[in-house]
């Protein structure tokens, strides 16, 4: 589904361990690889200064990526001062980017306000889309699983859709990178479309039900027109719960979600729901950021 990818980390992340899989991120249809570990300048006596040892030791932790480079691949390393989305900013035009890998640690609610998120600051300033792998679930991968993930990232994607203005965006999204890369590594999609549980009587949920089918077969029929096998799933629930829940029993790969607002993540039948995917599921989220 992409070409040109960023991988940021801050060495805490996991992130940096994929120096050492170029041919399996290669394998997945990528040509272009960038590495990017940003360091904080500090001040010393009114002058901004950069720690020369640890850029130094930032580039010899990302060295190895150069070393197994299959014919046809770019592989780049980067280590630059500045805030990390500015510099992530900057590289993504810089290098064409259309995919960002970055991490992003399972908070509650109250760290997230308290701590903050570079990820989440990135979602509402580009609209290249991003990749957000859970550093406690990377770190943990041995190296043949990890080899396995980077082969198919993108493989079997989840797709929350329930007809609204954030959902035919996402699809909007997802159609422009599968049509622009025929040689896509998506080889599958789910769309699942969740009843919101609220009362209501028979009569009504059937019919709801109809609905949301007929739906998303005429979404079905315009994936599969893009050689991706597509399968659909009508559920009630909590959106949230069946979202997580349907990604563990489905061996889904990635839960693609979007935005087409400015300055908010998105807005599906809860304001809050991509906000708790982001934060609580274990699941790879790939995140299609708002349009500029």
């Amino acid at each position: 589904m992409f070409h040109n990818c960023l991988i940021c980390t801050d060495f805490t992340d996991g992130l940096h361990r994929l120096v050492n899989f170029i041919p399996p991120l290669a394998s997945s249809g990528l040509k272009r690889i960038v590495f990017l570990h940003s360091i904080s300048v500090w001040q010393s006596e009114k002058v901004a200064r950069v720690d020369e040892d640890k850029i130094a030791k930032a580039k010899q932790l990302l060295a190895p990526s150069l070393e197994e480079v299959p014919d046809g691949v770019e592989v780049k390393v980067e280590v630059l001062s500045g805030q990390p989305k500015d510099v992530i900013l900057r590289l993504i035009d810089t290098y064409d980017i259309d995919i960002v890998l970055t991490g992003m640690p399972i908070r509650s609610a109250i760290e997230a306000k308290i701590f903050g998120s570079h990820t989440l600051e990135l979602v509402k300033s580009t609209s290249t889309p991003l990749m957000i792998l859970r550093p406690q679930l990377i770190s943990t991968y041995t190296c043949e699983e990890l080899a396995l993930r980077c082969q198919h990232m993108w493989r079997y994607l989840l797709i929350p859709y329930n007809g609204e203005q954030s959902g035919e965006y996402l699809l909007e999204e997802l159609k422009n990178h599968l049509e622009d890369y025929p040689d896509s590594s998506c080889e599958q999609c789910l769309l699942l479309w969740v009843i919101d549980d609220g009362e209501r009587t028979e009569e009504i949920t059937k019919y709801h039900y109809r609905e949301a089918h007929d739906k998303l077969n005429k979404v079905k029929a315009e994936l599969e027109k893009l050689n991706v096998t597509v399968k659909t799933k009508v559920t009630q629930g909590n959106p949230l719960v069946e979202i997580l829940d349907t990604a563990l029993n489905f061996d889904i790969s990635a839960i693609a979600i979007a935005s087409d607002y400015r300055n908010t993540i998105l807005e599906w039948t809860n304001p809050s729901l991509a906000n708790e995917v982001l934060r609580r599921s274990w699941f790879p989220v790939l995140f299609f950021s708002p349009k500029k």
